[in-house]
């Protein structure tokens, strides 16, 4: 499965490394907290793990897209 990179108008996509923009108190996440997008389940909702610095996943969670803010990693035209 080849992981289309997002650009700054796009949406994230599977493989991109997001940040919430929101409270997930039903599984225990706070705003702020990253992870990694791992499966789109539909076009409001993507499926993130979350891992601690060791690489072990700490949760696996559906969030809703428009509380997902892609980091990135190198410097972007604004």
């Amino acid at each position: 499965m080849k992981a289309k990179k997002s650009t700054r108008d796009d949406r994230p996509f599977v493989l991109d490394v997001v940040a919430l923009l929101a409270d997930l108190p039903a599984q225990r996440l706070a705003r702020g907290q990253v992870g990694t997008i791992v499966e789109q389940l539909d076009d409001k909702t993507l499926l993130v793990e979350f891992s601690d610095d060791q690489g072990r996943a700490y949760a696996v969670a559906p969030c809703p897209r428009a509380d997902l803010l892609v980091l990135h990693y190198v410097p972007e035209a604004a």
